[in-house]
């Protein structure tokens, strides 16, 4: 069961009678979904700490019309994965639409990236409303934000020579801000890692200008942490003072190679039954289908697909799995604890992989089949947990404010200068520790080596007020990689030119085919680490 702590202020005198070491006294109760103020969700959006979209171009965020509420206390598990590197990174509101309100998105168990900090994302007050704007997991080490104009248009299209092996996955090329101009840095074959998920070098839109993130290695899905069921809660509830939430639901992992969505103009995944028309049109792609669009990639569909390399069915699977829950509305997996509950106790239990989105804590923690072991978390942490969550709070009014002057500037666009805007920006309470402290099992592989820039590929502005055309690929999938990791049709010899690319730059998807494309593997003469 979810379970929620409603709690009074009490004064300190009586805090310290009693010896409890919180400004509030819990209370646990148990409610079914839609009782006592709140509905615990089996669908919603992906803490932005546990998986960041990647989108090429990317966009300033989505603008809402009223200002999210104040945020919740929220009171970690008593029940953690085990592992050097792990901590409890809160919640924060993410936005609904079609309740025109906004939802909890539930802290979450996570693994820290190595060799990275959390810079978590906000809800910042526009001309047009309150827009959101991302998070990012920026390098350990800097203590500096280079705030960047504009990138130019991608001209990453897949692929343009065969992969070296089997063994091989693609990664993408990106606009590269060296010398106060920009340089396209191809893509790259390199071999992939079933532990691993690789997040390319991409930028994140902020009101004063973009952000760049670098490459970097993340746990795959299974090994990254827990992530817990998103909730609805009334206004009175979420108002009173007092009031703390503690989560329990979590969503099962198989969620993420089944019933996953990315949503890029709002910088989230999605879990969960979005398979109506209307959210194709609102711009959530399925999982397997993103990629292929040439808007982004995807590490987690990366590295499935890798896993799946000798496997030529796996995209007709998904596909089909896709059609199926379309076409199907009845089979579709239910969106509310209740009612997956409600199954459960009727029997439909034949195929349990399509409606256990979530389940209890402590039953995850139970199984014999997860990868992850769980532990008791010590009072010792429980108070560092407590700590960061005051830490988190300062730090996230820090970026606002640091922000703000640009957010308010008219039109809200972020201003666009000839060179980098360089702040000071303090450290992240979410920092992951070196990778030499983590031991062999936690510690990422050697960095890849990758071409520099070419600064002869000349950069296009892109076009904006235009949101990306509709996804033509939601029932095609992704077909890179079906054999041997090799591009299909028209997309070989696109995009990740080094010479000659200025006329391979793409406009909603198509883009003039490159002649003569060198092979875009790192040389003596041109590579640097990654």
């Amino acid at each position: 069961m979810n379970a929620f702590r409603l709690s009074r202020w009490f004064v300190l005198t009586a805090l310290m009678a009693v010896g409890t070491t919180a400004w509030s006294q819990h209370v646990a109760q148990q409610p079914a979904a839609g009782q006592n103020g709140l509905e615990v969700l089996t669908r919603g959006p992906v803490h932005e700490a546990f998986a960041e979209t990647i989108t090429y171009d990317p966009e300033p965020g989505i603008v809402v019309p009223k200002a999210p509420p104040d945020p919740i206390e929220e009171v970690a598990p008593d029940q953690r994965p085990e592992g050097p590197n792990v901590t409890w990174i809160p919640g924060y509101w993410g936005w609904d639409d079609e309740r025109n309100d906004f939802l909890w998105v539930s802290g979450i168990w996570r693994a820290l990236p190595p060799g990275r900090q959390w810079v978590p994302g906000y809800w910042g007050q526009s001309q047009q409303g309150f827009q959101w704007t991302s998070g990012y997991w920026a390098d350990a080490d800097a203590s500096e934000i280079d705030y960047l104009p504009e990138p130019p248009a991608t001209i990453e299209a897949g692929p343009n020579i065969a992969a070296p092996s089997a063994d091989a996955t693609w990664l993408p090329g990106s606009w590269i801000w060296q010398q106060n101009r920009y340089g396209w840095r191809a893509g790259y074959w390199t071999n992939g890692n079933q532990d691993w998920d690789w997040v390319p070098d991409h930028y994140v839109w902020t009101p004063s200008g973009y952000v760049f993130v670098d490459g970097y290695y993340d746990y795959s899905v299974p090994r990254r942490g827990v992530v817990f069921a998103p909730v609805y809660f009334n206004g009175g509830l979420r108002s009173q003072r007092g009031f703390s939430y503690t989560p329990s639901t979590v969503i099962n992992p198989g969620v993420f190679l089944s019933h996953l969505f990315l949503r890029p103009s709002y910088g989230h995944y999605y879990f969960g039954d979005y398979y109506g028309a209307n959210y194709a049109s609102a711009g959530y792609s399925p999982w397997f289908s993103y990629q292929s669009s040439r808007r982004g990639y995807d590490p987690i569909y990366a590295n499935q697909r890798w896993q799946h390399r000798h496997d030529r069915e796996w995209e007709h699977r998904a596909e089909a799995d896709f059609r199926n829950f379309r076409d199907n509305e009845n089979a579709r997996p239910p969106r509310n604890w209740a009612a997956q509950r409600a199954l459960a106790g009727q029997g439909q239990t034949s195929d349990r992989r399509n409606i256990a989105v979530a389940e209890p804590l402590d039953e995850l923690a139970q199984r014999k089949d997860s990868q992850l072991r769980f532990q008791p978390v010590n009072p010792t942490e429980r108070q560092q947990f407590g700590q960061r969550g005051q830490e988190y709070r300062k730090y996230l009014q820090q970026r606002q404010q640091l922000e703000a002057n640009a957010a308010l500037a008219p039109g809200g666009v972020p201003a666009t200068t000839a060179g980098p805007a360089r702040r000071r920006f303090s450290r992240s309470p979410f920092v992951a520790p070196p990778a030499d402290q983590l031991g062999r099992e936690f510690a990422p592989p050697q960095r890849h080596q990758v071409l520099k820039p070419d600064f002869q590929v000349q950069p296009q502005p892109r076009t904006h007020g235009q949101r990306q055309q509709q996804h033509q690929g939601v029932n095609q999938g992704n077909r890179q990689g079906a054999s041997a990791g090799q591009s299909q049709g028209q997309r070989t010899n696109r995009g990740n030119n080094r010479q000659g690319a200025s006329n391979g730059q793409q406009q909603g998807g198509s883009g003039g085919q490159q002649q003569g494309s060198p092979q875009n593997q790192p040389t003596n003469e041109s590579k640097e680490k990654e």
